[in-house]
This record gives C-alpha cells, sequence and structure tokens, in this order.
C-alpha cells in the first residue's frame, strides 16, 4: 500500500513539474477591490491545491486518531473484562466427562443381577434337584 501511495505522489509531482514549465507566465489576481497580487500560474495553481488538500486531511488524520483511541480503550475493557469473567466461571471452560457407555451401542454389556432376582434363582422352591 505505502507503494501506491508513493506512485501516486510522485505522479502528483510530475504532472505539477509538467504544468509549471509549460505555465510560467505572470497573472494578476484581484483579491479584494484594491488589492491587485501579481504571481505566476503555477503558486496559484499550488496554493489552490493546498488548500483544498490541507483542511481535509487534517480532518482526516483527527477523525483517524480519535477512532484509533476509541478501539484501544474498547480493546483494553475488553482484556480487563475477559480477565475478570475467566475465574468466575471455571466450568464453562472446563471439558465435560463422558458417561460410562458400552463399547457397542447395539450390543450392550451384560449388567450385574439385582439382589432380588439372585434370591429368587437360588431359592428352593426353584431348583429341579430336591
Amino acid at each position: 500500500m505505502q507503494i501506491i501511495r508513493t506512485l501516486v505522489w510522485v505522479l502528483i509531482l510530475v504532472v505539477l513539474l509538467v504544468f509549471t514549465a509549460f505555465n510560467w507566465r505572470p497573472v494578476e489576481v484581484t483579491i479584494w477591490t484594491n488589492t491587485v497580487l501579481e504571481t505566476k500560474i503555477p503558486a496559484l495553481a499550488i496554493t489552490a491545491f493546498l488548500l483544498g488538500l490541507v483542511p481535509m486531511w487534517l480532518i482526516h488524520r483527527g477523525t483517524k486518531w480519535r477512532l484509533e483511541r476509541r478501539i484501544a480503550a474498547l480493546e483494553s475493557a475488553a482484556r480487563v473484562g475477559s480477565r475478570s469473567r475467566a475465574p468466575t466461571q471455571p466450568d464453562a471452560l472446563a471439558p465435560t466427562r463422558p458417561t460410562a457407555e458400552p463399547a457397542d451401542p447395539f450390543n450392550p454389556a451384560p449388567t450385574a443381577p439385582s439382589s432380588s432376582s439372585s434370591a429368587s434363582a437360588t431359592s428352593p422352591t426353584t431348583n429341579p434337584n430336591p
């Protein structure tokens, strides 16, 4: 981007030098009723160019400076806010533990029989051998 900006300024300077070389004639400029300024055409063109450029450049620099300060303030507030919130919510950042699931979801591992079913399995009434 810096190269493009430099090329534009060099191009403007070359155009200005060519303009100056071909238009080096004195002119009379009436500023007020009794005030007449005798100057060369290139000086008049450069003055008009600077009268248009400098105020807009100053407005641009002021706006850029103000916005950079505002962005820096917002970034520092975001950094302070993120530091103060980190200790209060450790669970939000901690990884969740996986639940115990069988290795094969279609063929789950057999579970241990409960105490009620094991008592009925060893009762004398269900035993076929006397």
